[in-house]
């Protein structure tokens, strides 16, 4: 399980790098899907959004699993993806953002960032194993 996060990180830093290398982008998703959204800019966000979902249905005719899949509703999904679209624009970007290529290009906001997430995270953890699970 864990072999599957260090390939999938090891994955978005060699594609963050070779478009930061390649054409001078920074790989952020809510950057990139808010330019799409917005302004409808150049090919290369099209296509870098679409090999995010090919990715995933690559693997899954290939008969693999994609790991980490959530079990949930429709409404749930709808309303936690516009509370991250309204986070990301409130923080200025996204974890892949800041963590990956704001801390790579040595940006305080982006550390800053960062360490916000990986303490709510750390909070959120605690809160939901150890409150309310009632352990």
């Amino acid at each position: 399980m864990y072999l599957h996060a260090l390939e999938g990180g090891l994955l978005i830093g060699f594609a963050a790098s070779l478009l930061l290398l390649g054409s001078g982008q920074i790989a952020g998703i809510s950057g990139i899907v808010g330019n799409v959204v917005e302004r409808w800019p150049g090919a290369w966000r099209w296509a870098f959004l679409g090999g995010l979902v090919a990715a995933v249905l690559i693997v899954r005719l290939a008969g693999g699993v994609v790991p980490g899949q959530l079990e949930m509703g429709w409404p749930l999904i709808l309303g936690s993806g516009l509370l991250v679209g309204f986070g990301t624009r409130l923080g200025s970007g996204c974890t892949s953002g800041h963590g990956l290529c704001g801390l790579g290009n040595l940006s305080t906001r982006s550390l800053a960032a960062t360490l916000i997430f990986m303490l709510v995270a750390m909070v959120t953890v605690f809160v939901v194993r150890h409150l309310l699970a009632g352990g």
